[in-house]
């Protein structure tokens, strides 16, 4: 059965995808699945379209800094799984909002549930610093980014240490929300072709849509 380039990775796909991030990640790099949950958000949420060749050094930390894989298989199915997770995430932004939920990491040691969601904004605003043009927001708007910047930054940590355990978990749940308030903020500002959903799909011999004037399968592909 063939995978749908759209199809949300599965638990055990995600675990992978965390693996090999802690395998070979640095202190620059995107350090799990979570992180790279929130990242991969914000670069479907804003107010540009983020190319692949833009995205992927920044999850290494830097363009020297990818790992040097066993062989080409072996980074073939990882960023396959990269592009499936990105591509899921647009479309179900896009087209089911309702149903978007933040990969958070969850504390087992409390035994409550508790969630920890400082890895997943952390990710978030990564992408937001590399995306750009975030700047200038509406004051509703602005609100909402400092909503997840209150998790994401370290400037802030120390408000959140201070937060009281009932304002800690309105502050957690002010995240979704705010996420889905600034993606549909950008949205609207966005070109058709910023987001492909799944009835939209580019074939590997079409133009491809980063406009370099290369074939898909030739540029932005893979």
């Amino acid at each position: 059965m063939q995978i749908s380039d759209f199809e949300p990775l599965d638990n055990e796909e995600l675990q992978k995808v965390d693996d090999v991030l802690m395998k070979h990640g640095n202190d620059d790099a995107i350090q799990n699945a979570s992180e790279l949950d929130g990242f991969f958000t914000a670069i479907v949420s804003g107010p540009v379209m983020v190319m692949p060749s833009q995205w992927m050094p920044a999850v290494w930390g830097g363009k020297d800094k990818e790992p040097k894989w066993s062989n080409p298989a072996q980074a073939d199915r990882f960023y396959k799984l990269l592009m499936r997770h990105l591509n899921s995430l647009a479309a179900e932004l896009m087209e089911s909002p309702e149903t978007f939920e933040a990969v958070f990491l969850e504390n087992r040691e409390s035994g409550n549930g508790e969630m920890i969601v400082d890895e997943w904004c952390i990710g978030y605003m990564r992408g937001v610093a590399l995306v750009g043009g975030w700047q200038g927001l509406p004051a509703e708007q602005a609100a909402q980014l400092e909503a997840i910047a209150l998790h994401g930054k370290q400037e802030n940590f120390e408000r959140v240490e201070a937060l009281t355990p009932d304002e800690l978990q309105a502050s957690i749940d002010a995240i979704e929300p705010a996420v889905l308030a600034l993606h549909a903020y950008y949205l609207v500002q966005r070109t058709p072709q910023t987001v492909r959903t799944r009835d939209e799909r580019v074939g590997r011999n079409d133009p491809c849509p980063c406009g370099s004037g290369k074939k898909f399968k030739q540029c932005c592909l893979h």
